[in-house]
């Protein structure tokens, strides 16, 4: 089968699933309301902060606090896009159509990264624009420096997760599994080794502690992180190439 038709088959998988076009969905509304909500009580509370806490206050990074939901959402997207023909048996039969491995697996993974690509997009401006509407005088512009870059840096956060996620899962073969170590690892380990003095020079290094630099602006005080937004985001798709290439490796060795 030729490369198009299989991109073209793949297109078809994921828009017919109802749970991939409601995640997605999600996606967008967690992260663009919370943000709001947070960027709403920034603002009532910003006369009452600590004087360190407004130094290094951050209103691009602030109407992106909902990312943490959003994040959430693109990990699910992106275990369901692979794992869904795992867990029904289509595996088998999709195989069987494309015996070449590779050509099914980055069809599979290109289809599923243009759409989160576009979602996380539309998400991040929209979460931009509007946490910026919601914070009044605190407020920043789109044509401040750095800013544009952190919004356009929150779209490629959000797609590179999704395609972190889909490497895992190709790896991994079971959705709850996948799930059961994506989601502690993102919402605990990873917030706990970057945060425990102990740990914090391994934590900084982990994909989304990296990738989430590209998203802020003004920097904290007294931050000490080896890295800037631009280098953090490359660590992350350093993980990323290593997790798809070891879903590629796995999908390559061994039975459906």
């Amino acid at each position: 089968m030729a490369a198009t038709q299989v991109v073209r088959s793949e297109w078809t998988k994921i828009r017919s699933v109802a749970s991939t076009v409601w995640t997605l969905s999600l996606a967008v509304v967690v992260t663009v309301a919370l943000g709001m909500l947070i960027s709403a009580l920034s603002r009532s509370q910003f006369d009452r902060m600590p004087v360190r806490e407004r130094l290094s206050f951050d209103p691009t990074f602030v109407s992106f606090a909902g990312m943490t939901l959003g994040q959430l959402a693109m990990i699910v997207f992106g275990v369901l896009v692979v794992s869904n023909e795992y867990s029904t048996g289509m595996i088998r039969t999709s195989l069987a159509a494309v015996p070449q491995r590779g050509t099914f697996l980055f069809s599979k993974i290109a289809v599923a990264t243009g759409l989160a690509l576009v979602i996380g997009m539309v998400t991040s401006f929209a979460a931009f624009f509007l946490g910026q509407s919601v914070l009044g005088s605190l407020r920043t512009e789109i044509g401040e420096p750095g800013v544009l870059r952190a919004v356009i840096g929150g779209g490629l956060y959000m797609t590179l997760i999704a395609m972190f996620s889909m490497g895992v899962a190709t790896m991994l073969r079971s959705p709850m599994l996948s799930l059961g170590i994506l989601m502690p690892f993102f919402f605990l380990i990873s917030n706990i080794l970057a945060n425990v003095d102990a740990t914090k020079r391994i934590g900084r290094f982990l994909p989304d502690q990296a990738g989430s630099r590209i998203m802020q602006v003004v920097p904290r005080v007294d931050d000490d992180t080896p890295y800037g937004p631009w280098g953090g985001l490359g660590i992350m798709v350093l993980w990323v190439i290593a997790s798809l290439v070891g879903g590629y490796l796995a999908l390559r060795n061994r039975d459906a």
